[in-house]
C-alpha cells in the first residue's frame, strides 16, 4: 500500500512524525510531499531534523502569500506529483491551505483520500482553516477524527459511515518528546534558571492584521506580572513591523521560534500558556500547564473542562488567568492513550 502525505506547516510536521515511524515499521510505502507553506528553516526544516521525520519526496517551495494565491500555487503543481505517485490513499493533515490543496487535487483526480484530525468545528466562519476543515471532510473518503466530540461533529453533517475514531496523534508524539526531554539541562529560550516564566503564541489573522488589535494584545502581555517568552512567528514579526508596533518591552521576551522539543520543554515548565493556536492549547492540556486562549472560541471543546483551558478574547481577565492554578490536578483523556497513529495506519488498511 503507498500513501502520500501532504503538509505543510508546523503542526502537521509534528502530527506527520509518528504517523511516518508507524508506517515504516508496518512496511507501508510512504511519500511525503512538502507544499513550502511554512519556509522559513525554524517553522520546517529543523521540525523534521528534531522529530526524525525523513526527508520530503517532493518539495515544492510555494512560500507567502495570500490565502487563493499560497493555495493555487499548490494545487498548480500538485496534479502532476500526484499522477506520478498513483498513490493507494493521499493523506492530509489538519485544516491548513496545504490541507484544502491536497484535498481537491486529490478528489478532482479521483484518488482515495483520508483526513487526519477530522470533524473539528470551531463554527466561526470567519476563520480560513473553519473552511478548509469542513470542505476537505466532505470531500474525504475516510474521516480520522481524533476524539468522540469530532466524531460527533462528522455524524451530525451525515458523514459517520465515513468516520472511524482513531485519537490524536499530537498525543503520541507530545509525550514521546515530554518523556525524551524531561531530564534535559538545555535551558529554554529567554528564561533564566528557575525563573517563573509564561509562554505566549500569536499569529491567527484576527489577532495580527488589525494595528489597533495587535497593539492591544501585545500590550496586555506587556502589562503581565511574569516574564512573557513570546516565539517570533514570522506573520507575527511581518504584520508588527508593517505597523511599526515593538514586540520587546515590559514582560516581553523575543525569542526566535522554537524546535518541538524546546516548546515541549516551554510549556511543561511554565506557570501558564497564552495563545490563539489550536495547536498550543492542547499540547498545554496534555502536558497539564493552565492555557489561556486569545480567542472566542477553540475547536479543542474537552480542553475547557476543569479549567485546563479558558477564552478571553477581549484580554479583561488575562492579568487573572495567565497566572491560574487550575484547582485539579488530574485530566481527562479525550484524545486517545498515545497509540493513534497505529489506530491510522489500520484503518487505511482495513479501507484499502
Amino acid at each position: 500500500m503507498r500513501v502520500v502525505s501532504i503538509v505543510g506547516a508546523r503542526p502537521q510536521f509534528v502530527k506527520l512524525a509518528p504517523i511516518a515511524r508507524v508506517f515504516e515499521d508496518l512496511g507501508v510505502d510512504h511519500k511525503i510531499i512538502h507544499t513550502g507553506q511554512h519556509y522559513d528553516m525554524n517553522m520546517s526544516n529543523a521540525f523534521f531534523q528534531d522529530l526524525s521525520i525523513p526527508d520530503p519526496d517532493v518539495h515544492l517551495g510555494v512560500g507567502s502569500g495570500t490565502h487563493g494565491v499560497q493555495t493555487g500555487g499548490m494545487l498548480a503543481q500538485m496534479d502532476s506529483v500526484l499522477m506520478s505517485f498513483q498513490p493507494d490513499w493521499v493523506l492530509v493533515y489538519g485544516d491548513t491551505n496545504s490541507t484544502i490543496a491536497g484535498a481537491l487535487s486529490a478528489v478532482k483526480l479521483h484518488l482515495p483520500l483520508a483526513h487526519l484530525e477530522a470533524g473539528l468545528r470551531s463554527y466561526n466562519r470567519s476563520m480560513p482553516e473553519e473552511h478548509n476543515r469542513v470542505l476537505t471532510d466532505h470531500a474525504a473518503d475516510v474521516c480520522l477524527a481524533p476524539s468522540a466530540t469530532a466524531a460527533q461533529n462528522l455524524a451530525k453533517e451525515g458523514l459517520s459511515e465515513r468516520t472511524v475514531l482513531v485519537g490524536d496523534v499530537m498525543v503520541d508524539v507530545c509525550y514521546l518528546t515530554r518523556d525524551a526531554v524531561q531530564n534535559s539541562d538545555a535551558p529554554v529560550p529567554g528564561v533564566e534558571p528557575d525563573e517563573r516564566f509564561l509562554i505566549a503564541t500569536i499569529h491567527r489573522a484576527e489577532n495580527t492584521d488589525d494595528a489597533m488589535r495587535l497593539e492591544t494584545v501585545l500590550k496586555a502581555l506587556r502589562d503581565l506580572p511574569l516574564p512573557v517568552v513570546l516565539p517570533a512567528h514570522p506573520r507575527l514579526v511581518a504584520k508588527a513591523a508593517e505597523f511599526g508596533i515593538p514586540l520587546n518591552g515590559g514582560a516581553l521576551r523575543l525569542v526566535e521560534p522554537l524546535s518541538y522539543p524546546e516548546v515541549v520543554k516551554a510549556v511543561v515548565a511554565a506557570v501558564g500558556v497564552i495563545t490563539d493556536s489550536g495547536g498550543l492549547q492542547k499540547e498545554a492540556f496534555l502536558l497539564g500547564t493552565p492555557c489561556t486562549t486569545l480567542r472566542t472560541e477553540t475547536e479543542w471543546v474537552e480542553t475547557l473542562a476543569d479549567g485546563w483551558n479558558v477564552l478571553d478574547p477581549d484580554l479583561t481577565r488575562l492579568s487573572q488567568t495567565a497566572t491560574r492554578p487550575t484547582g485539579v490536578e488530574q485530566r481527562n483523556s479525550p484524545y486517545g492513550q498515545g497509540n493513534a497513529a497505529h489506530a491510522v495506519a489500520n484503518a487505511l488498511i482495513e479501507h484499502h
